[in-house]
């Protein structure tokens, strides 16, 4: 079997690939990096004409090639991987007729258990306690809150100094703990919005309310500031979402900075490299929570992974998904069951595109070149 082409899709904010092959069968993949989509599609591009004539099943050896032909790397181009990697593992359990995860090692688990990652924000305690209410009546058992400051700077900022920031993050978390009972999860999303003060203290000030993780208090890219938080809280952190590679983990896991880790399937190289990522977790005890903000292709091939590892903490499922919103891009929807989402029994990675998704879900790219700012006007971090 080869190659014969490559070619890409526009669906909403998401970008995929469909790989072609003499026989007939066609991989499915996507692409991490949604605030470019453009740069990755041209990276993907450029890598097709070396992909054409290849055996689709040399998956690892076609996954280091394009790490190291050419010394440049970056999110641009380990999206533009991923994207191939998920859509050759796409081939070959269609080719083999078994589900990606047969080739992964097997099933670990039946069912995956996700939580709810709500996209929106609210300042009103009342909808605040609605919405967490609502989501447990849909049978969820875990839910994101964000904890990332307020939707707008108000009152000359008093809303965003130590004191009112930390006290704020904390009445939401309160509200929701009432709303919901102690038999229901929170994943604390900072989203990368404190200092680490900020993160000390509102880490130590929110453990009564037992949330199971904070997720990326602070900027992931100083691994020991991560660790010094990490040292004085006993809230589990989870980070790792914004990293592209196998050894950002290993330096994130060997300095004990996260309990959880949150590698992106469609970012950080695919399944090949996602699987490795687990196993490394996995040597450390370390909890794996596979970051997911992206399409339907996106939590297949998290599905794919899920299934085959020991180490699941718990699976994010994007605000885009809930209620069906894209059911429509698919053939088939995924199913839900008590909270979890289970897992697809069908060759590959378990969907296929809907003839007309692009159509559906016209193209709409996520993301603004105009950065988040403070009430002093100074820039805030995505």
């Amino acid at each position: 079997m080869k190659i014969t082409d490559v070619k890409l899709l526009y669906a909403k904010h998401y970008l995929f690939v469909h790989v072609y092959t003499d026989e007939g069968i066609v991989g499915l993949g996507e692409a991490g990096n949604w605030g470019y989509l453009n740069a990755t599609a041209a990276a993907i591009e450029k890598f097709s004409s070396y992909l054409i004539g290849k055996d689709p099943f040399k998956i690892e050896d076609i996954n280091q090639n394009f790490l190291r032909s050419v010394y440049f790397r970056g999110s641009v181009i380990m999206s533009a991987i991923s994207a191939i990697d998920i859509a050759l593992w796409d081939i070959k359990g269609k080719k083999l007729g078994v589900p990606v995860y047969e080739l992964l090692g097997g099933k670990t688990r039946d069912k995956v258990r996700v939580y709810a990652s709500v996209m929106t924000k609210t300042e009103s305690n009342e909808e605040l306690a609605k919405g967490y209410a609502k989501l447990k009546e849909q049978g969820f058992t875990a839910a994101k809150i964000f904890v990332n400051g307020p939707i707008h700077s108000k009152n000359d900022g008093r809303d965003e100094f130590f004191c009112g920031r930390i006290n704020d993050e904390l009445e939401k978390v309160r509200i929701c703990r009432e709303a919901v009972g102690n038999d229901f999860d929170f994943v604390l999303e900072a989203h990368r919005g404190m200092t680490v003060p900020e993160a000390v203290a509102f880490g130590r000030a929110v453990e009564p309310y037992h949330p199971m993780v904070l997720e990326d208090p602070i900027g992931p890219d100083n691994i020991d500031s991560m660790a010094e938080v990490a040292s004085k809280i006993s809230v589990p952190i989870a980070t790792g979402e914004r990293y592209i590679n196998l050894k950002e983990f290993e330096m994130l896991l060997s300095r004990r900075a996260a309990e959880y880790i949150r590698p992106d399937v469609c970012a950080v190289g695919g399944i090949t490299v996602s699987k490795k990522i687990c196993a490394v977790a996995e040597a450390h005890d370390v909890l794996v929570i596979p970051h997911n903000p992206l399409g339907p292709v996106s939590t297949a091939a998290c599905l794919q992974i899920c299934a085959s590892i020991p180490n699941l903490g718990i699976q994010e499922l994007p605000g885009f998904c809930l209620n069906g919103e894209e059911d429509r891009m698919v053939k088939t929807p995924f199913s839900y069951e008590n909270g979890c989402l289970m897992i697809p029994d069908a060759p590959g990675i378990g969907i296929e595109l809907a003839e007309d998704a692009e159509i559906l879900y016209p193209a709409n790219e996520r993301g603004s070149n105009s950065a988040k700012r403070a009430f002093d006007g100074s820039v805030k971090d995505w």
